[in-house]
């Protein structure tokens, strides 16, 4: 269930759009959304007096764009550092969904720019959609999940089956990619569920529900494979696994490795041509 959705916005970018179209889905209709700006420390009181009157604008503006039901919509402007902020209004209000832009940056660029929506992404459970500046948001119908084994990935299957509720004409995909580390790839094939052990399980469960769905299999590099798929069938919305492989001592901690792009969900928070909800299911 989706009933809280924290917009983090900056003024620029696509998030407030996103959050427009996903409030037209049937299943987010009634959800309560708080809209977040920060606020970064000035060195002179007037230098902060001024960022406090921009990000009141910026907050009244993302209001006034969203259109929402007054009785919906609350907003927080808030001083700090907007990634530990971010992270800390979205426990503050127990939020079910984060949505907040992305300039795309891969790699080391991430780190050495102080990315934002990368560092939430890491420190938070919480599931994360991600919209890049560059992408063009459509009206949510095809979304796809990319199915492997993993408790992430039946994570994200739920939320997509919750998502395509009611939606007429909605259409889940369900994608498995065959991993060749060597980047040799096979063409786009649709399957039949039944011949595939790790889409079966999920192709049941949405026709259980009522929800339309086809199956497809590639192989290749999977994070490229997964925007290739994303790209080729046209997708709206893709949702996509991150399990936390990191021991409790170090959930507080930035995971490095993912950060300078090793990571399947780095890559294709980067390269995808869609929006990307990543979820993550801790251990």
């Amino acid at each position: 269930m989706i009933e809280k959705i924290l917009l983090a916005v900056s003024g620029l970018g696509h998030a407030e759009e996103m959050l427009k179209t996903l409030k037209e889905m049937p299943s987010i209709k009634y959800a309560k959304v708080t809209v977040l700006h920060v606020v970064t420390g000035q060195s002179t009181a007037a230098a902060m007096t001024a960022k406090w009157e921009e990000g009141g604008k910026i907050l009244a503006n993302a209001i006034q764009t969203l259109n929402l039901d007054p009785s919906q919509v609350s907003s927080i402007l808030r001083q700090g550092d907007p990634k530990d902020v971010v992270c800390q209004v979205a426990d503050e209000i127990d939020a079910d969904l984060i949505i907040m832009g992305s300039r795309g940056l891969k790699r080391l660029q991430s780190i050495l720019s102080n990315s934002v929506s990368q560092y939430v992404f890491q420190l938070s459970s919480r599931p994360m959609l991600l919209v890049k500046d560059d992408i063009y948001v459509k009206r949510i119908k095809r979304i796809m999940v990319a199915m492997d084994n993993s408790d992430a990935s039946k994570n994200c299957l739920k939320l997509a089956l919750f998502l395509l509720r009611d939606i007429q004409g909605g259409q889940l995909i369900l994608a498995n990619i065959a991993t060749d580390l060597g980047g040799k790839i096979s063409e786009i094939t649709e399957v039949n569920s039944g011949k595939n052990p790790v889409l079966a399980a999920a192709a049941a469960e949405a026709e259980r529900q009522g929800i339309q769905y086809r199956c497809y299999s590639s192989s290749g590099k999977p994070g490229e494979e997964i925007c290739r798929l994303a790209e080729e069938l046209n997708i709206d919305l893709l949702l996509l696994g991150s399990p936390d492989r990191r021991p409790s001592i170090a959930k507080s901690f930035v995971d490095i490795d993912r950060l300078i792009g090793a990571s399947l969900s780095d890559y294709v928070r980067v390269n995808a041509t869609c929006p990307v909800l990543l979820a993550r299911t801790i251990a």
